[in-house]
């Protein structure tokens, strides 16, 4: 969108302001949206802060330390103003960080004032009245503290104001959709966990569907799309939706993405390029049976005798230059690969629940380019009892190993059909271009970030043992059970 100036505005202000007790050069750039400083401390370090992250502009006053030390005797009164903006941490936290500018001048502090404040009023996609949920009762039980403490001063700060429900039963913030005055409010903000978020969701949805008359149990029916925005305030014993759209479970992070007009949604990234893999015929499941990998499974002993079977027959090498590769291309939201379910207390059944660990083999999902809103469903599905593959854009397949390459390196001179034969080292250097552009794409590997646009991946079986004897099934004799596991150990 084209930034439109106020007549008679120049489009670039610079002046020499007092920061603490130095002077520094600070520049608004208007049309760029950027404001700048030199800090005259810090080794003289630069600070650039777009207009955009900027959270407030307020007229201050000096600490009495600050007035009663340096110039200060030798100068008149000083004015002065405050920018509160979003300092960007490591592991996507944000922060709210302050400085304060000043100078003898007031014409020339009401004109950074004034200037600031026009360009936080052309940010058109910050909310300015919001409707918050809280839900006091999820995960410990903190969510009304966590949103007075943490959100509401911010909130208050950047001038948003809100009307607060708390919640008193479940369903109460759906209901509640179904009764308010929607449209008076820029955005609905939910305090609590995934299941708080869902709530809202459905009710934000079927309140847009109510009041299109439409059928929303009706399969056929097209949905219409929601136009208000939700926030989510992480304070659940689930936050997967949360860490999963900002990068962190953290409330004050959350209230920023918000107040700056937060738009993962809408965003709605996807990678294009090319995944090819060997199908893991050696073994006997599927992702999608019901057999989850417990103690003694039978599908991790017969797949391991036999992958072992073909390896001794016609060796590693060449049973797998030999092995049929299959070739998809498209657009993809997502791309995930497992070796075990990946269950965990926000995500009880895992990314893929009948994974297995010890099979040689690993399920590959992926998620193709669909609506925001299916995409939603598929994450949200990850957290409870539903099928999470049951979706016409996903599809899993089990695995002994796949690759993956980007568009561009495509572009750049890559030969599709070959793809299952050449290895991606060889490609990189017959092709600088692929592994150079690290912005591509970024793999997440247990935590780790890996950046590439493309990426070559080989299940091993079996080369670890670990001291777990596996997830046992009813369990009638735990003492027995513990008796036994240590003197295994042993």
């Amino acid at each position: 969108m084209e930034r439109q100036l106020p007549a008679g505005r120049p489009p670039r202000l610079v002046s020499s302001l007092g920061l603490g007790q130095r002077c520094s050069e600070v520049t608004l750039d208007q049309e760029r949206g950027l404001l700048a400083w030199r800090h005259p401390r810090r080794g003289g370090e630069n600070y650039f802060v777009p207009t955009s992250e900027i959270i407030a502009v307020e007229e201050s006053e000096l600490n009495k330390k600050q007035r009663n030390t340096g110039k200060w005797h030798k100068l008149a009164k000083p004015h002065s103003f405050t920018v509160y903006y979003v300092k960007k941490a490591r592991n996507h936290r944000w922060w709210c960080r302050d400085v304060t500018f000043w100078c003898v001048d007031e014409n020339l502090c009401n004109q950074w004032t004034q200037a600031l404040k026009e360009l936080l009023e052309m940010q058109k996609c910050r909310p300015k009245r919001l409707l918050v949920y809280i839900n006091p009762y999820g995960g410990k039980r903190q969510g009304k503290r966590i949103y007075e403490q943490k959100v509401a001063p911010l909130f208050s700060l950047a001038s948003i104001s809100t009307d607060v429900v708390i919640t008193e039963h479940a369903n109460h913030a759906k209901d509640n959709l179904f009764e308010v005055n929607i449209n008076k409010y820029d955005g609905v903000v939910c305090v609590g966990g995934d299941g708080m978020f869902s709530e809202v969701m459905h009710g934000l949805i079927g309140r847009m569907q109510k009041d299109s008359g439409i059928d929303q149990n009706n399969p056929k029916a097209p949905l219409v799309q929601c136009n208000i925005r939700i926030g989510i305030i992480p304070a659940g014993s689930t936050d997967c939706v949360c860490y999963s759209t900002v990068g962190i479970s953290d409330p004050v992070t959350s209230a920023l993405h918000i107040i700056v007009g937060f738009k993962t949604f809408l965003s709605h990234h996807y990678y294009e390029g090319t995944i090819s893999f060997q199908p893991a015929k050696h073994t006997l499941g599927s992702p999608r049976d019901k057999d989850s990998c417990r103690t003694g499974c039978y599908i991790c002993k017969e797949s391991e005798q036999q992958l072992a079977e073909q390896q001794k027959k016609c060796g590693l090498k060449n049973e797998e230059d030999e092995e049929e590769w299959k070739v998809i291309k498209g657009k993809f939201l997502a791309i995930n690969a497992v070796n075990m379910s990946c269950a965990c207390p926000r995500s009880p059944k895992g990314l893929s629940p009948a994974a297995h660990l010890a099979d040689g083999s690993a399920d590959l999902i992926l998620v193709r380019k669909c609506s925001r809103f299916d995409f939603l469903r598929h994450l949200v599905r990850n957290t409870n009892q539903n099928d999470q593959f049951d979706f016409s854009f996903v599809d899993v397949y089990r695995v002994k190993s796949f690759q993956f390459t980007s568009k561009l390196s495509e572009d750049n001179g890559s030969n599709v059909a070959d793809i299952g034969k050449k290895r991606f080292g060889q490609f990189c250097r017959d092709h600088p271009a692929c592994c150079c552009n690290i912005a591509d794409s970024t793999w997440n590997c247990d935590g780790e970030t890996l950046d590439s646009s493309a990426i070559e991946v080989r299940v091993h079986c079996q080369l670890m043992k670990l001291f777990a004897r596996g997830i046992e099934e009813n369990c009638k004799d735990e003492a027995a059970y513990s008796h036994s596991s240590i003197e295994h150990l042993l």
